[in-house]
């Protein structure tokens, strides 16, 4: 009978306990890091009747007959489950996500282990738990952001407003493309001298600057012409000596005008109608103008015909028509016709003569502004002629720096220069890009890189320059070479030079500056191809100036890094983790903090992501895993089994009670 009534005590104990338990969760349902607890059950001591019975050969075997004596708590286990992440946007708030613990110490040598990762920095720049003081443990870095491999773990200490000395600029890198295709290689005339060049105007299409010194030689083309000698009556029986435009054809003996014409360039002959007695002279000629491709006039008192065209005379010539001429003394007696009495020829017809092709040659000497070894030049080329097509004079020149410039001449055409060439510039074809660089003292300088187009296909010259105080004593020029597909083939600094050196001026050392272009043969660096567009720039640098420590970020690795006022960014240190074999075995120590046990394992340490598969979240803080519903489930089944357990110590006091009455 009495073993009911401890039972029944053992049952109101434990489920007392279970409410401990349950309220202590519900309690900590905010508390940042809190991992929910849970109370096991098991069955107490147990009064043994009868024992068990073995089975023989006559009967079967018997159970033991076992009373137990009531329940007693087996183990309070905490359960370590992922609590949500709620953001915080506070920088050194951090959150375990997976597995792991944050390592928090004294200096007397205490450490202990929390999933609360609300810190802050103390007054001497420790990173802190503010709740207790504690020090976040990890590694610092060393000056050059790196954690050495032999760091030992300890305080982290974030100097606020230390300084970051300068860094010399000593590597610039370029990239992206310099277009093949382009031309700002305006052209201008200089110095005409002899040519009789009046204007030049275009861009060269290799767009290379320069001076071109032409020098023209040989001469101009000329034209086929013939001069008749007159014969014609002067009104008194003698020979005309000077034609006039007015002077009549009939006056002047012409008493045949038929079969007059000319043949041009060896085509048919077009015979010129319409003369008579009456006709002038002016009329004859303008009828031989109205022949394409010849033209007449009055020359010195003689009728003048000449090819329009200038040429060589195989080419470019003319016939007249044959003529007959018959000379009778005395007034009125000279007969014959246009080609006998205007032109002197008798009884046969007349040809052109002296007509010529041109035998000029013009010769270019070409001096690039930029260029060393193979762009240095001189490169000396002939250039072509432009020849009117109505004219055939020689009029212009064309193929100057390889096509794209127009060059055009007076009335005449082109001449020889002599001892006075033709000078012609062309101004070059450049792309700039410019970053700031900076000395051992911190002072910013600005450093430009100018292009220039080469007269060696697929290269560009280069030449680097200061705007400052600042004065270049070496690597100053260079080229750079491009491969048939736009990729990189050279760069290279004129005289042997490996980087720019720049004498700051300012009592900084000396800077050498070397240049990355990219990997030849490649395209992660410069290019060349023909995009109608220059977009080439140097995109960075690895120096900068003196810079304080304004902020903090941390990743997901605990690397703390440092944002200094010069825009370096920089590790500082590293939060390290921690984890257990046996994580339910940690000892709470109180305030959100684990210690070791014996059942705990001892505390691996190691880098989040890493060694430790958890990850740090920083800017937010990991909430409690108390579920309220389960909870609250649990409250109820503790309610029931307590009131369960105080009626079975009523009745069995009243079983008891009648126990006592027997004796009445």
């Amino acid at each position: 009978m009495m073993a009911s009534l401890f039972a029944g005590v053992s049952g109101l104990k434990n489920h007392q306990t279970r409410m401990n338990v349950i309220g202590n969760n519900i309690a900590n349902v905010n508390t940042i890091g809190y991992k929910t607890a849970r109370i096991n059950f098991q069955e107490a001591l147990v009064q043994t009747f009868k024992g068990a019975g073995r089975p023989n050969s006559a009967t079967g075997g018997t159970n033991p007959v076992q009373i137990g004596l009531g329940v007693q708590t087996a183990a309070v286990d905490n359960l370590f489950l992922q609590g949500g992440l709620e953001t915080t946007g506070q920088i050194t708030d951090m959150a375990i996500q997976g597995s792991g613990f944050f390592v928090l110490g004294d200096n007397n040598g205490n450490t202990f282990y929390s999933r609360a990762g609300a810190f802050g920095f103390d007054a001497d720049s420790n990173l802190v738990d503010p709740a207790t003081g504690l020090f976040v443990q990890g590694k610092m870095a060393d000056a050059t952001g790196q954690i050495p491999p032999l760091a030992t773990v300890g305080n982290i200490t974030l100097p606020f407003g230390q300084q970051d000395p300068a860094n010399p600029t000593e590597l610039i890198r370029l990239a992206q493309n310099i277009d093949a295709a382009a031309s700002d290689s305006i052209a201008r005339l200089t110095g005409a001298g002899n040519s009789n060049v009046v204007a030049v105007s275009g861009t060269a299409v290799d767009g290379v600057g320069g001076t071109h010194s032409i020098e023209i030689t040989g001469v101009q083309a000329l034209n086929a012409s013939y001069t008749g000698t007159t014969v014609g009556n002067n009104g008194s029986g003698g020979v005309v000596g000077a034609l006039a435009t007015n002077m009549v054809l009939g006056d002047l003996g012409v008493d045949d005008f038929t079969n007059f014409g000319f043949s041009v360039d060896g085509g048919p002959v077009q015979l010129i109608s319409g003369l008579s007695a009456t006709s002038t002279v002016q009329d004859v000629i303008n009828s031989i103008n109205l022949i394409d491709g010849l033209e007449a006039e009055i020359i010195g008192g003689e009728l003048t015909v000449t090819r329009t065209r200038a040429g060589d005379m195989a080419s470019y010539n003319f016939t007249s028509t044959p003529g007959a001429f018959t000379t009778v003394p005395g007034p009125g007696a000279n007969t014959g016709n246009i080609v006998g009495v205007l032109f002197g020829v008798s009884g046969t017809s007349f040809t052109s003569a002296g007509g010529a092709a041109s035998t000029f040659t013009v010769t270019d000497t070409f001096t690039p502004s930029r260029g060393y070894d193979a762009a240095s030049g001189p490169i000396v080329s002939n250039l072509d002629l432009v020849i009117d097509e109505i004219t055939g004079l020689v009029t212009g020149i064309d193929g100057l720096g390889g096509g794209g410039v127009r060059i055009d001449t007076g009335s005449g055409g082109l001449t020889a220069t002599g001892s006075n060439p033709l000078v012609i510039e062309t101004e070059p074809t450049l792309h700039a890009t410019s970053i700031n660089v900076f000395d051992s003292l911190g002072t910013k300088h600005t450093l430009s890189i100018e292009f220039y187009r080469s007269i060696v296909p697929n290269r560009w010259e280069w030449q680097a320059s200061t705007i400052g105080q600042e004065t270049i004593t070496g690597g100053q020029l260079g080229h750079v070479q491009f491969n048939n597909d736009g990729s990189l083939n050279t760069f290279d600094y004129f005289g042997g030079a490996s980087s720019i050196v720049i004498d700051p001026g300012n009592g900084a050392e000396t800077m050498r500056v070397a240049i990355d272009a990219g990997t030849i043969g490649s395209f992660d660096g410069l290019t060349g191809f023909a995009s109608g567009v220059h977009t080439a720039s140097i995109v960075n640098q690895d120096g900068y100036g003196l810079g304080l420590l304004e902020k903090i970020d941390i990743d997901q690795g605990g690397n703390i890094s440092g944002i200094f006022s010069n825009g370096v960014t920089r590790i500082l240190g590293q939060i390290m983790l921690a984890d257990f074999n046996n994580q339910a075995g940690l000892r709470k120590s109180g305030r959100s903090l684990y210690q070791v046990s014996p059942n705990s394992g001892e505390a691996v340490a190691g880098v989040a992501g890493q060694t430790i598969a958890g990850t740090i979240t920083s800017g937010a803080l990991e909430s409690s895993s108390v579920d309220i519903a389960q909870e609250f489930t649990g409250m109820i089944t503790a309610q029931r089994g307590f009131q369960a357990n105080a009626r079975i110590i009523t009745t069995s006091d009243n079983m008891l009670d009648e126990l006592v009455n027997l004796k009445r």
